[in-house]
């Protein structure tokens, strides 16, 4: 369950360009969710919100387009793998969608990659948790290997923080 905030400026692309940047985003997030992008479960819970911007840099306006992508998914979803995964394959994306038109895409496409708690994730009226959204998307079976993979990510950060703190795991219990 992608959500993504797409800052673009307005008449940065050709409106053909954005409408099949915004397609392909969105088949990137779900591909570095885990998700197959064809499937239609996933796809319907995969929104784009574009918001339309001024861009200064330095006080003055900006010369080229500015492109910022904020990525947000369920607690367990994202490895440092993904994130650099997602954050080149967007930025190869812009550049292909400018097809030239502006100088160094690759600086000036940023892209941050957020994951939300468990249990923070709520639409329809009611609190979703990576499980809940895997099953949804994938089945039941899908929500089990969900859990234990939030589980999985939850002890190790656990330990990492322990290990920060010059706690041995062992000690800690």
């Amino acid at each position: 369950m992608p959500m993504l905030d797409a800052y673009i400026p307005e008449g940065a692309l050709p409106a053909k360009a954005e409408r099949e940047l915004l397609s392909k985003l969105t088949d990137l997030l779900l591909e570095h969710e885990g998700a197959d992008p064809s499937n239609e479960a996933a796809r319907s819970i995969a929104w784009v919100f574009v918001h339309r911007t001024e861009m200064y840099v330095a006080g003055l306006a900006a010369e080229a387009p500015r492109y910022r992508f904020i990525c947000q998914v369920p607690e367990g979803q994202y490895d440092d793998e993904r994130r650099a995964a997602v954050t080149a394959e967007m930025t190869r994306a812009v550049a292909d969608a400018e097809d030239g038109a502006w100088p160094d895409p690759e600086f000036r496409v940023w892209v941050f990659t957020h994951e939300i708690a468990d249990g923070t994730w709520g639409g329809a009226g009611r609190i979703f948790r990576l499980p809940d959204i895997a099953a949804f998307v994938a089945g039941e079976a899908a929500g089990e290997a969900a859990a234990q993979r939030l589980a999985r990510r939850r002890r190790e950060h656990a330990l990492a923080t322990l290990a920060a703190a010059g706690v041995e795991a062992g000690a800690a219990v």
